[in-house]
């Protein structure tokens, strides 16, 4: 890739963390993977501090490790995929059990109706659509819930979680079963049924975990 270019309004080193990020969640800077920061700026065209502003703010966010001055991408293990998968079951089961209470009929129900058509009449899913409603899904039960803390948490998760969908997207028929569970999920939410959105996505996510365990390398 070649030196960035980027409005002068925004802040070089955000532009380079948005690059560094991207490049790690999608795999083209894999697990363990050296940084340096002198080749790094030469790559991306940026002088050293905005990548070394770009570093510290991936490594709070847990996508790189530092020892030093060696920066490398953080590793991505089984027990790592395990805790984050606990931490995002305490987080997800709070957010719906809220959204449940604080819900929008009339978006639940539209949702569920584009998950519903998503898998009928179609010899082939469109993952990509099955994503976008996922994702679709995921907004309006934070937006339900209507939680600051919860979102930031989630938010912070949310780059780990992307790496490690690596290890699913090409799984056709999870993609089918999660788009089931989803269903099953905004049903929940739409009746109001706090303990059923809880027990519904406990199952979306260890289903989800023990699909990417199947297709994780043993470490």
């Amino acid at each position: 890739m070649g030196p960035l270019s980027y409005d002068r309004r925004v802040r070089v080193s955000d532009v380079v963390y948005e690059q560094i990020r991207s490049e790690i969640i999608e795999w083209d800077l894999k697990p363990g993977a050296s940084l340096g920061e002198i080749e790094t700026a030469e790559r991306v065209g940026v002088p050293r501090t905005p990548v070394r502003e770009a570093f510290a703010r991936l490594a709070a966010e847990g996508l790189v490790v530092t020892s030093g001055r060696t920066v490398r991408v953080a590793p991505l293990s089984r027990q790592h995929v395990i805790e984050y998968y606990e931490l995002r079951e305490a987080l997800e089961t709070a957010s719906v059990r809220l959204a449940a209470k604080r819900r929008d009929p009339v978006r639940f129900d539209a949702i569920i109706r584009e998950l519903r058509a998503s898998l009928e009449g179609l010899e082939e899913l469109d993952p990509n659509r099955l994503y976008l409603l996922a994702s679709e899904l995921d907004a309006a039960i934070e937006e339900a819930a209507a939680s600051r803390y919860i979102s930031s948490a989630l938010d912070d998760l949310g780059g780990q979680m992307a790496r490690v969908r690596h290890y699913s997207r090409s799984d056709g028929e999870r993609l089918a079963r999660a788009a089931e569970e989803h269903i099953v999920i905004a049903e929940a939410i739409l009746a109001g049924d706090e303990l059923l959105s809880v027990s519904a996505t406990t199952v979306h996510l260890r289903n989800s975990l023990a699909t990417v365990l199947r297709s994780l390398p043993e470490d």
